[in-house]
Order: structure tokens, then C-alpha cells, then sequence
């Protein structure tokens, strides 16, 4: 890497804990490590990463709870790391916040190339140039958005949705190409888009259960349409 990345690891099993931090370190960022999520909080209050890591099952405040009370005030990426392999599991740490996750146990090259992507996909967004289209705006290098003049803060995950969305105007797209588009998954659990969509939809839509935007196509996938369409 150019610069090295700095990673946040949150993990309170010490052997996790220290392979995650050496295997990171070996390929070239820089890592700070915590057991807990309360001295972890601490010290993300006076320094956030460029990405997050954090195991689920905490001593002192839980990794939702953490990934919610961070997400509250930044969008830095977050991987979610845990022992529970239940969609709705997952789903509880997509709704916290999380932009990817990893179940127990998992293969450290997998981690490493999946914290590769988040770093990759924050930096080429803050280095595109301004979208615009319709009723929406998004300042990339910045990360912002606004909606029908408004601005709208959204997670990491959710404004990289948007801002393929908003650069696939009016065409139907399968919930496969989102995933490697903007997750850079080439498989992975339909569940973590439909989650992604409808949390988009609550922040973008002046009525998210009748959308004028962002639709399901039904067996196909999602289509966008930054105008709007007529109801």
C-alpha cells in the first residue's frame, strides 16, 4: 500500500486477537488492538481508522452496541466478526452499521482481502469527482449527499450503494452485480443487500413503504431512478 492503512481491531479472545493484529501488520498496516469494547471506544473517541473490526460477543458493551454508538458519529467501514452463523444474526449487525462481516472461524487471507477492499473502495471514493442527477448529490471526496437539497448522512456501506445506484440510472439490477460491485463479494447472502435497500430507503424516500426511487423489480433485482418516478 501507498500509505499505510490503520486498522482498529476490537476482539476480546487473545489468540483471534493476536493473529488478526500480526497477520495485518505483516501485510502492511498499521494495527491497534483492544480486548474490550469500552477501552476500544476510548480511544476511537481521539482517533478513527480507516477501518474496524469487531467481534460481536464483548466484555463491558456488546459489538453492536459499539458499532452503533461509532456509526452515530462517523462511516468509517466496519467488519463484523462472529461465532453466530444465523442470517438474522447478521442481519442485526447489518443493522448496526456494519459493512461486512466474518463468521467464525475464518481464514486470515480472507480478512485480509476483504480489509483491502474497504480501504480500496473508501480512498477511490474520496478521490471521484461530485455526482449529480435527479434529486440527488453526492461529493464523494467528502462523503455527502444530499436529497432534494437536503443532506442526508448515511453509513460507508449505504453511500457506496448510492453512489452506484446514482452512476446506474433506470436499469434493473441483480442483487449478485451489487454485491461484487459494491461489496466486492463475488458470492455472498442476498439478505445483506435487501437489508443495505431498505435502510437506503428509510433515509432517501419521503415515504419508504410507497418509493418513488429505489424499486424491486421482483425476480430481477433493483432499479433506480433519480427523478423519480410518476405514482
Amino acid at each position: 500500500m501507498d500509505e499505510r492503512a490503520r486498522v482498529v481491531v476490537v476482539e476480546d479472545d487473545p489468540t483471534v486477537r493476536a493473529a488478526v493484529d500480526a497477520y495485518l501488520r505483516a501485510n502492511g498496516y498499521a494495527v491497534d488492538a483492544f480486548g474490550d469494547g469500552l477501552s476500544a471506544r476510548s480511544a476511537l473517541a481521539e482517533r478513527i481508522p480507516d477501518v474496524l473490526i469487531v467481534d460481536r460477543m464483548l466484555p463491558g458493551i456488546s459489538g453492536d452496541e459499539l458499532c452503533e454508538q461509532i456509526r452515530a458519529v462517523s462511516d468509517v467501514p466496519i467488519m463484523m466478526l462472529t461465532a453466530l452463523g444465523q442470517v438474522e444474526d447478521r442481519i442485526d449487525g447489518l443493522e448496526a452499521g456494519v459493512d461486512d462481516y466474518l463468521t467464525k472461524p475464518f481464514s486470515l487471507r480472507e480478512l485480509l482481502l476483504r480489509v483491502g477492499a474497504l480501504v480500496r473502495r473508501a480512498r477511490s471514493a474520496a478521490s471521484s469527482g461530485e455526482i449529480s442527477d435527479g434529486d440527488f448529490r453526492i461529493d464523494p471526496a467528502r462523503r455527502r449527499v444530499w436529497v432534494r437539497g437536503a443532506e442526508v448522512a448515511l453509513t460507508a456501506r449505504e453511500h457506496d450503494l448510492l453512489a452506484f445506484l446514482v452512476r446506474n440510472p433506470d436499469r434493473v439490477i441483480a442483487r449478485d452485480e451489487i454485491l461484487r460491485e459494491v461489496w466486492g463479494w463475488s458470492v455472498g447472502e442476498a439478505s445483506t443487500v435487501t437489508v443495505h435497500v431498505r435502510r437506503l430507503r428509510e433515509k432517501i424516500e419521503l415515504d419508504p413503504q410507497d418509493p418513488r426511487h429505489l424499486h424491486t423489480e421482483w425476480g430481477a433485482g433493483y432499479c433506480f431512478s433519480p427523478q423519480g418516478r410518476l405514482r
